[in-house]
């Protein structure tokens, strides 16, 4: 297991590297660049180069990317080009605001994905199967976005329940910093968890029907027993696989949340920058998605082991 661990963070690392490429690829091509946004629409050619001169923008790609990565080894992600402020707390304050939401989500998409599969599987072509698949097709045929403005048109405009967008602070008080969490997480979780509950689901319905759940059931075994202690175990492999996935997807995808409620997170820091074409601060977020769903994957993987003692790592 320690053997697969090692081999597996060496590949991060080999990974993230081929990521930082074509990242910084990727923003040298983009159209436009920071120097005529920091100049303004009708700069003179001169001002325009010489604040591409001041940001080593005229420098050679390949010193450009050196001087980059470099610092980024030290993590030292450079100085946001429009902010004027170094890129690492910008990017680690943005990405603990979008942690919040995620793991809050990412907890109840996993209790009530997996508790909606399972029940939909056990009882299976009756009325609580039919309306699970009922809302579980409804959430999956509509974009999250659609589900944020309903939640602001409904519960913030018309009841006027919870705020419409923002984010709050401890300092004010438990209820009112959770209030504007509410709404936002809501509808990261409606996104995510048909998906789960279809998927838990399916693989439930397959191991319900397996040689060793009807050996379990010959033996007497009680069928709270066979349900979670035999049958559950193998169908959630898929399930964590997915659910790995779904970390990368919570922060890669947040950025739509985040703007429909004006949230400081770090899909909306992100959208900042590219908009004006902060390059530090491009590579630098979508350098750190990329890590978390690397870790993300790893975490998957080792966990399966936990859930199932059949499979081994480290072997031939």
């Amino acid at each position: 297991m320690l053997i697969y661990a090692i081999k597996r963070l060496a590949g991060i690392v080999a990974i993230l590297f081929v990521m930082s490429v074509l990242v910084f690829a990727i923003t040298q091509v983009m159209p436009g660049d920071v120097a005529h946004v920091l100049a303004g629409q009708f700069a003179e050619p001169a001002a325009v180069a010489a604040i591409e001169h001041k940001l080593g923008l005229d420098q050679p790609a390949w010193l450009q990317y050196w001087r980059w990565i470099a610092g980024a080894v030290r993590g030292d992600f450079g100085q946001s080009l429009i902010m004027e402020r170094p890129v690492g707390p910008l990017v680690l304050e943005a990405f603990l605001s979008s942690a919040l939401l995620a793991v809050i989500a990412f907890v109840l998409v996993t209790v009530f994905g997996i508790g909606l599969g399972v029940i939909a599987a056990v009882r299976r072509d009756r009325p609580s199967d039919h309306i699970i698949s009922f809302f579980s097709y409804l959430s999956i045929s509509v974009p999250e976005f659609f589900w944020a403005l309903v939640g602001v048109i409904v519960f913030a405009k018309t009841l006027d329940w919870l705020p419409s967008g923002g984010a709050g602070h401890p300092s004010d008080g438990i209820l009112p910093w959770a209030s504007h969490l509410v709404l936002p997480v809501a509808t990261l979780t409606l996104a995510l968890v048909a998906h789960i509950a279809r998927l838990t689901r399916s693989s439930m319905i397959d191991a319900l029907q397996s040689q060793y759940v009807r050996n379990a059931r010959a033996k007497g075994l009680p069928e709270r027993s066979v349900v979670y202690g035999h049958a559950l175990p193998n169908a959630l492999m898929p399930t964590i696989t997915v659910l790995a996935i779904d970390v990368g997807w919570l922060l890669g995808n947040i950025v739509v949340v985040e703007a429909v409620f004006s949230y400081p997170g770090l899909g909306r820091l992100l959208l900042f920058a590219i908009e004006r074409h902060d390059l530090p601060l491009i590579q630098a977020s979508i350098l750190l998605i990329a890590a978390v769903y690397c870790l993300a994957n790893l975490a998957a993987d080792l966990l399966y082991a936990f859930v199932n003692p059949r499979i081994r790592y480290g072997h031939a």
